[in-house]
């Protein structure tokens, strides 16, 4: 299977998704990852843009952004037509992270809150500069922890949430996902 994921961020998802491609090393998948540091329509429109101008590169096209201060609607319509899968995180990136040391379902306001509390686990968390090492081997939990939100919520996207453990599934051979 070959997957292109355009991420809606400069460093973090990217930092993130190099290192679960290097942890699995899974020969049956090859992924190419890019970014778009833009609003979520915006990497919606260039992968979908991506992957027609590479036209049979891909068997998967994934939007991995997070929702922050975003109506993400117009996005995820889009993306249906597109025939490319979203990977939302609700309200952020970051709470995917979070989501590898504590099983949090209670609504999280922002970026900030969020931050805050991936802190009390990462002490030095950096945007710019993910240590995936502190990270790879809770990513099972993360992806069960983040399933079960999934299947609980009765409207796809709710806060919190992440489709990240779709996107590990596809990577991963063997995960939960």
């Amino acid at each position: 299977m070959r997957v292109l994921i355009v991420c809606g961020a400069a460093e973090t998802e990217k930092q993130y998704l190099e290192g679960v491609k290097r942890l699995y090393r899974n020969p049956d998948v090859a992924v190419k990852i890019k970014t778009r540091d833009k609003s979520p329509l915006d990497v919606v429109r260039y992968a979908a843009a991506f992957s027609k101008s590479n036209k049979n590169d891909f068997d998967e096209v994934r939007a991995v952004f997070d929702v922050d201060e975003f109506d993400i609607t117009e996005a995820v319509r889009e993306a249906a037509t597109s025939d490319v899968n979203v990977a939302v995180s609700n309200p952020c990136f970051e709470f995917w992270l979070l989501l590898h040391f504590v099983n949090r379902r209670g609504h999280l306001s922002s970026y900030k809150q969020v931050r805050a509390l991936l802190c009390g686990h990462l002490q030095d968390y950096d945007k710019a500069r993910l240590d995936f090492a502190r990270l790879e081997d809770k990513i099972d939990l993360a992806c069960e922890r983040a399933k079960e939100i999934d299947e609980m919520r009765e409207k796809p996207y709710a806060n919190p949430s992440s489709g990240m453990w779709r996107v590990i599934g596809q990577i991963s051979p063997g995960s939960p996902a």
